[in-house]
C-alpha cells in the first residue's frame, strides 16, 4: 500500500477549471501524441486519470506501472507528459497543482503531434492504454 502511495505522489496532479472540463481534456488528449505520418496514425501519449476526487495527467506508461506491469518509462516520456500538461494549462483546460513537477524534463514540441479537432476524422487515433478496460493494445 505504501508503494502505491509513492507512485501516486509521483503523478502530475491537476485541477479542472469547470466540472465539464474532464470530457474536454479527455477528448483533447486523444488528439495529442506521437504520429506515424505515412499511415496517418496518432498514438496517444497521455490520459486524464480520476482517482478519489483527484485528477492527474499521466503518461500511458505510468498507467502500466500503476497496474503493476513492467514498463520502460523514460525521462523523455515524462518530458512529453510535462509538455502536454503545459499545453493544456496554456489552453486553460487545467491548472497544475505543483508546477515544479513540470519544470524538468521537458520534451520539445517537435516530438509531439497535435491533431486539430477538424482533422480528427482524417487520422487513426490509437490509445496505448485503455482506462477501465483489461484489454491491452500492443
Amino acid at each position: 500500500m505504501e508503494e502505491l502511495k509513492n507512485e501516486v505522489s509521483e503523478l502530475l496532479e491537476i485541477k479542472l477549471k469547470q466540472s465539464d472540463d474532464f470530457l474536454k481534456v479527455k477528448e483533447t488528449l486523444t488528439r495529442i501524441g506521437v504520429a506515424s505520418r505515412k499511415d496517418k496514425t496518432l498514438f496517444q501519449s497521455c490520459h486524464i486519470l480520476h482517482k478519489r476526487g483527484q485528477y492527474f495527467i499521466v503518461h500511458f506508461k505510468e498507467l502500466f506501472k500503476l497496474d503493476g506491469k513492467d514498463t520502460d518509462i523514460s525521462e523523455n516520456d515524462i518530458g512529453r507528459r510535462n509538455s502536454i500538461a503545459k499545453l493544456l494549462a496554456e489552453w486553460e483546460l487545467i491548472e497544475i497543482v505543483d508546477k515544479t513537477k513540470i519544470e524538468e524534463p521537458i520534451a520539445p514540441l517537435s516530438q509531439i503531434k497535435i491533431i486539430p479537432f477538424k482533422e480528427k476524422e482524417l487520422w487513426s487515433l490509437v490509445p496505448k492504454y485503455n482506462i477501465g478496460n483489461k484489454v491491452e493494445v500492443e
